[in-house]
């Protein structure tokens, strides 16, 4: 049986950093009265997270009669730090993300990364083994558009993107294939 940390509904839930850009750590926390669950992921999965929660939320908005909010209610901006101390549970390795119609409430599941070996020194298989330890969080439509644009803040907080070639910027610069003279050259 896997530990499952539920949260329904959590007081907060969102995504936050800590680090310097370049070498920050992600994670999601969430909290209701004195617990707090914090879990480690990767900044590509937080911005996929947020991108697909918003789609999820737009497509119900279109096809339901429900109230969902087409943007964060100005009253859910949530722009305090991560709670301390920050003790992360586990890593993410899959997320799942549903609609409960008869709740109105977006569902993420965070599952924990599998990479134990087993008796034959191969990495666990997701699909035939259960997670040792998942977050699973139910958000109100306007919670999770607010978890949204939290998301979207932190991801790109980071480092700037070079305006030639698209790449993250250090403060000492970083090298730039097309800034350094790169030209094609043209077929004859």
């Amino acid at each position: 049986m896997p530990v499952v940390h539920a949260f329904d509904p959590p007081e907060r839930f969102v995504a936050g950093t800590v680090g310097e850009p370049g070498s920050r750590t992600f994670f999601l926390q969430a909290r209701s009265g004195a617990r707090v669950v914090s879990v480690a992921l990767e900044k590509q999965q937080v911005a996929v997270l947020a991108e697909r929660v918003d789609e999820l939320l737009d497509e119900v908005m279109a096809s339901a009669a429900s109230v969902v909010p087409a943007v964060a209610p100005y009253g859910l901006d949530d722009n305090a730090p991560l709670e301390q101390p920050i003790s992360e549970e586990f890593r993410v390795g899959t997320m799942t993300l549903s609609w409960d119609p008869e709740d109105e409430r977006v569902v993420i599941e965070a599952h924990a990364l599998d990479d134990e070996p087993d008796e034959l020194g191969e990495a666990g298989d997701d699909e035939q083994t259960e997670p040792r330890e998942m977050l699973v969080v139910r958000l109100s439509p306007a919670h999770a558009r607010a978890f949204v644009k939290r998301a979207e803040l932190v991801v790109d907080a980071g480092r700037p993107s070079c305006p030639f070639c698209g790449g993250p910027m250090d403060p000492a610069g970083h090298l730039c294939v097309r800034a350094n003279g790169f030209k094609r050259r043209p077929t004859e």
